[in-house]
């Protein structure tokens, strides 16, 4: 299963899958959840809620898209901790990755569920400044992978329908 960051959803809805330009890629969304092959995480649906935009609408009337932390997850939080302290990251970083960022329980739940984390960080093992999700990743033994990857690999299609 896939499982969402909030960055692949606020890129999609501003830029190239638009709700108003692309309604297929969130009805595949739904389509995806009810068929167990994507969801993300209540963190990511509590970031979401607060932009008072149509994403915003999208997260509240789909909160099953969204599952929560669970005691599986809880147990990966020890070993994570351990990893983002063990590396070179600035204090500031560890406490916005630790406390802030929905990051931290999107890696322990990918791991916890065996789920790919879809998103469009990319790595940068030298970073000090931010822990990005696939250094996590690669920590935890966890796979990621980018929202076109997660649509081509679950044979997405979004027809395109003309107004007549």
């Amino acid at each position: 299963m896939y499982l969402v960051d909030s960055n692949v959803l606020i890129e999609a809805k501003n830029r190239y899958y638009a709700f108003d330009i692309a309604p297929g890629f969130w009805a595949w969304l739904e389509y995806a959840h009810q068929n167990l092959i994507a969801c993300s995480i209540e963190p990511v649906r509590d970031e979401l809620i607060h932009g008072g935009d149509e994403l915003a609408t999208w997260a509240h009337n789909h909160p099953d898209f969204f599952r929560p932390i669970d005691a599986i997850t809880t147990s990966h939080f020890g070993p994570l901790t351990q990893w983002s302290y063990s590396r070179n990251y600035t204090a500031a970083a560890i406490s916005e990755f630790l406390t802030i960022a929905a990051d931290f329980f999107l890696v322990a739940y990918a791991k916890a569920h065996n789920h790919t984390l879809v998103t469009h960080e990319l790595p940068s093992p030298e970073s000090r400044k931010r822990v990005l999700i696939p250094d996590a990743c690669a920590a935890m033994g966890v796979t990621y992978a980018n929202t076109f990857t997660m649509l081509r690999s679950a044979n997405a299609r979004l027809d395109l329908h003309t107004a007549a």
